[in-house]
Formats: C-alpha cells, structure tokens, sequence
C-alpha cells in the first residue's frame, strides 16, 4: 500500500523520487503488470513483490537517484538471476517523478476503481475491521450514527455519521459490498434485507452466529426474499471453524474472506 503522509514529507523536503514499475511480466512473477513502488534515496512506499527483484530494483534506483546509472529498463529471469524461484520473467521501468501532487492524484484516481464496501457498525469488532480492511484495495465507508464510536480512523476511510442507512446501501454500486454489524438486530435484519434485495452486490455479510441465521432467513423469507437471495448472505462472517470471538481475530479471519471474495473481483 502506498503511505500517502510518506509522500506529503517528500513534497515537502523537494527530495527526488522515482517511479520504479513493473513494465511487463511473464510466467509466474511476484507481481503482476502496473505494480510499483515510489523511491527516494533513503525510503520507498508500495512493493513489486519482495525478495531479490524488489532489492536490486531497490539498489538500481538509487544509482539512478545519485546519477551513477542511466534510466535503462531492467530485465529479470526469476530464478538464475534473481535468485528467487518463480520462473517468470519481469521488466522494470525507473521513470522520474516531476509532481508529486499529480502522482498522488493518480493513485487516488485509481482508487475509485476499487469495490466499496459499506461496513455498518462501529462497534468493538467494526473498528478491528476497519483497521484490518484498511490494508486491502477497497474503497471502505464506515456508518453509524454514534459520532463517538469510531476512534483511529485509518487513512483513506470514509467515515459517514448517519443513521440514512437506505440512503448508504442505495448508493453502492453492482459489485460492492456491504458488511453489518450493528448493536441492533432489527436494524442488521432491515439493512441486510435491502442489500440483499438489490441482488447485484458481491459481498453481503452479517455478523451473528448460525442460529441468528435461521432466525434472520425466516424473516426474510416472510417478506418475500426469495431462497436465491437469502442464499448469498454470509453469516457467520469469517467462519473457520474457530471459537475465538476476540474482535482482532475476527476481524482477520473476515479481511481474508473479503480478500477472497471482493477483492478479487476488482483486477
């Protein structure tokens, strides 16, 4: 992920700052095509996938930096020459970065592309969520009425305090998400019903225990949801067959769940 204060402390020391990207890639490679990291002579943000790639794109750029080498892309064979084991092969690009306002524009501009999820509840495993979702590629709007319930906000979460929940799910698009955690059970029962009625999001989850699902799909059912519907509800959220109900835990099984089932929607 990038560190967008990181960024802010190079604009405003003016330091130089190159664009290291992977320009192709083929086979089997730690990251794929577009991935980048941002460097400076002392510190980098974002990844192009570790190990030895990542080091010697690392150490070239800072040659480039301190002009000792020229801008020429580099061209890996993982395995005999990176010393990494994937097979792939993978070419790396060093473009000079001129405005780093515009770059940050860009990154966010991308960002638009992601999923939203709506995560509705900022309770003690809402905000463990958060902070663990913070870490995916999900645009994540956090919702409740509570002002006071949110603490850290991570960046790049929008936090919206509002009890206009139909308003929240009406304003997600076909493929977002929504995840419900709310202290009320009848509110989780009427915001999980309108997302699941809309039929087109790709994530609908709940949390609760399997009896709080029958009881749930019964109502939903009375309402004339039909079992297809009901069927895309996740709940229990993060089930791994694991009792630890501390919220961190949950919160990490969950981020992988989301990983799995959002975040791999959104290439």
């Amino acid at each position: 992920m990038i560190d967008f204060d990181l960024i802010r402390s190079w604009q405003r020391q003016a330091v130089a700052v190159l664009r290291v990207v992977v320009a192709d890639a083929k086979g089997s490679t730690p990251r794929e095509s577009g991935a980048f990291m941002l460097v400076t002579e002392t510190a980098q943000t974002g990844t192009i996938g570790g190990g030895q790639l990542e080091w010697d794109s690392l150490a070239r750029a800072r040659q480039i930096l301190r002009g000792e080498a020229g801008r020429e892309e580099s061209r890996f064979v993982l395995g005999p020459q990176a010393n990494q084991c994937c097979g792939g092969v993978v070419v790396i690009r060093y473009e000079p970065v001129f405005d780093l306002d515009a770059e940050l524009r860009a990154i966010r501009a991308h960002r638009l592309s992601w999923p939203v999820l709506a995560v509705f509840g900022a309770g003690h495993v809402g905000r463990a969520l958060i902070q663990a979702a913070s870490l995916l590629p999900l645009s994540l709007r956090w919702i409740d009425p509570r002002a006071d319930e949110f603490g850290a906000v991570p960046e790049g979460v929008r936090v919206c305090v509002t009890d206009e929940w139909e308003r929240e799910i009406a304003s997600l698009k076909p493929g977002d998400g929504a995840l419900v955690m709310t202290p009320s059970h009848t509110l989780d029962a009427l915001i999980v019903a309108a997302a699941l009625e809309r039929g087109d999001l790709a994530y609908v989850g709940l949390i609760g225990s399997r009896s709080k699902r029958r009881r749930f799909e019964a109502g939903f059912r009375d309402i004339g949801l039909s079992q297809a519907q009901i069927d895309t509800l996740v709940c229990p959220i993060g089930a791994q067959g694991l009792r630890d109900k501390r919220p961190q835990i949950i919160a990490a099984f969950v981020a992988a769940e989301l990983a799995a089932r959002l975040v791999s929607r959104s290439d």
